[in-house]
């Protein structure tokens, strides 16, 4: 089983940057792709970001390729997401998702793909 919470959402203005992290519970975190989604009032859950298991390869939406850059700790069993240049339309929860045993380590867009979420952290971005 794997448990996650996630911290450092916040209120930024336009073209800030925040730092999300997720800290993550389980024997099992290395070798599981971990994946960001964001979910804004309205609107159905969407993938931002993704880290394979093992050597660690990376997917990022179109909307945030060149902004956004996940990494992985897994010493420290956490996964992170930098956020740069920061817009309005990425106000939204953050979710932290941790694939399933039977996805593995490959990377997946898709949120049914992951078994293990957070409680997710807002981040608001004024204009």
């Amino acid at each position: 089983q794997v448990q996650l919470v996630e911290s450092g959402g916040g209120l930024v203005q336009a073209g800030g940057s925040l730092t999300l992290s997720c800290a993550a519970s389980g024997r099992t975190f290395s070798r599981l792709a971990m994946g960001w989604f964001r979910q804004a009032p309205g609107k159905e859950r969407e993938f931002v970001a993704a880290i394979s298991g093992g050597r660690s390869s990376t997917y990022y939406a179109d909307s945030v390729k060149g902004r956004f850059t996940v990494s992985r700790d897994n010493a420290k069993n956490t996964v992170s997401l930098q956020m740069n240049s920061l817009k309005p339309e990425d106000t939204a929860l953050y979710y932290c998702a941790a694939a399933s045993d039977y996805t593995g380590s490959a990377i997946s867009l898709r949120a049914n793909d992951y078994a293990h979420w957070g409680q997710g952290t807002q981040v608001t971005v004024s204009s």
